[in-house]
């Protein structure tokens, strides 16, 4: 069976999906907790975002090669840290599904409140995964075309809250919780720290790269999607936090499980709480069926190129990597059991540093691999792409540098265990 390509308009919902799901629909809550200095952390993430993007939008019509950053790394730093990229940003994929189901879950609630137990919310969640998965195991555009209505779904409830909200802002809220972290951190800190969270929202910027097989002039609209899909999304995580915050007192919004919700319900009462809920709900299905499809692509190309376990590799008749997709589904499963907690602001907060630290490695290698492909003459740059590539690298690092000791101590466990796993490939690969 012929595989249908993905068009401009369904990858940039890929992307502008991806990006825009759980992360802005509780990331208030767990920013409230720092306090509203970390509206400053939009700003610089938005910034550090964009060189990303353009970084990967270059690299893209350079090299529209499947995979996206494990194929930059791979072709600029070698097989070594490619085998350890397509690691870690599977981790981030899978790990990061956990996120977006918890926050999914806790918006589901409003309409379900016996989903506020551990126990059934875990139930829900692990359901929900097995049938995106499902979806998913029919080809990368049947994924697409639920990805596209979904994103179109989510963006009508986040535009009415940060237009109409401003009409209930409270300048006070903004000024009285400037740094609320407990136990206290400094102005920069509070502002590094909200750096790292931030950026779990942009997570996804790349995801165009991911598919590039699958996708319809890939030189094209690899790069117009990247771009398009990271300045719709920035738009929107900014107006749409600095509303929340000026709508919600902290103390209040901290503890909240569904912080568009509780501003729709002051917009238009209980009803409004309710259509919000439900647009936060699409949301973030929207955002795990595209990243359950991001989950399979990367170690399906890895293993393409003999650097990562051959099982990844197998295809079904449409096209779906059908063992990659079960694998990482049951590690997601696995994941959402050891991690049930009455706390979900907490679990949802450590969880999605781990996801985005390991996603960082990726981002880091990325502009590094882009200049040493320039440097051994592979490809050609400007001085203006140099300055981008150097700028997206220090963002990457400065963001690493604020996910934490505890995060950063369980963070390089993660890489140096992509060594063995190297190991075991090589040996496979021999074997073979």
């Amino acid at each position: 069976m012929k595989e249908k390509k993905l068009g401009i308009v369904t990858l940039t919902a890929l992307v502008t999906g991806n990006m825009i799901g759980s992360g802005i629909f509780l990331l208030p809550a767990a920013m409230a907790r720092l306090g509203s200095m970390t509206l400053i952390s939009w700003i610089f993430t938005s910034l550090g975002s964009l060189f990303l993007a353009f970084v990967f939008a270059r690299l893209s019509q350079s090299m529209p090669e499947t995979g996206g950053p494990y194929a930059y790394a791979r072709m600029g730093l070698g097989d070594a840290f490619g085998c350890q990229t397509a690691y870690c940003y599977w981790i981030n994929a899978w790990v990061g599904n956990a996120v977006i189901i918890l926050a999914g879950v806790g918006y589901l609630s409003v309409f379900f409140p016996a989903l506020t137990d551990p126990r059934f919310g875990c139930m829900a969640a692990i359901g929900l995964v097995w049938v995106f998965t499902a979806l998913n195991l029919k080809g990368v555009y049947a994924a697409g075309i639920f990805q596209l209505i979904s994103t179109i779904s989510k963006l009508i409830p986040i535009l009415f809250i940060a237009i109409c909200g401003w009409f209930f802002f409270h300048v006070d809220y903004i000024i009285e919780s400037a740094n609320v972290s407990n136990p206290p951190m400094s102005t920069f800190g509070v502002i590094t720290q909200g750096a790292i969270l931030t950026l779990w929202a942009f997570t996804g910027l790349e995801t165009a790269t991911v598919p590039a097989d699958s996708v319809d002039n890939p030189k094209r609209n690899i790069p117009i999607a990247t771009i398009l899909g990271t300045l719709i999304a920035s738009g929107c995580y900014i107006l749409g936090s600095t509303v929340i915050m000026g709508m919600i007192p902290n103390g209040q919004l901290q503890n909240s499980l569904s912080p568009f919700a509780d501003a729709a319900q002051i917009l238009l009462g209980n009803w409004g709480k309710w259509i919000i809920a439900g647009g936060a709900v699409i949301s973030c299905l929207g955002t795990l069926n595209g990243w359950i499809m991001i989950q399979a692509q990367i170690p399906m190309a890895a293993a393409h190129d003999n650097l990562f376990l051959k099982i990844f590799a197998r295809r079904n008749k449409y096209g779906a990597p059908v063992n990659a997709l079960i694998i990482s589904s049951a590690l997601v499963s696995l994941l959402l059991f050891l991690t049930i907690s009455p706390d979900l602001i907490n679990q949802f907060k450590f969880i999605l540093l781990m996801a985005t630290l390991t996603a960082l490695i990726s981002y880091f290698y990325t502009p590094i691999a882009e200049l040493i492909l320039y440097i051994t003459g592979k490809i050609s740059l400007t001085r203006g792409s140099i300055i981008v590539a150097i700028l997206a690298m220090l963002y990457s690092f400065w963001a690493i540098t604020g996910a934490g000791i505890e995060v950063l101590s369980y963070g390089v466990l993660v890489v140096l265990s992509s060594i063995p796993f190297y190991l075991i490939v090589l040996w496979r690969k021999s074997k073979n």
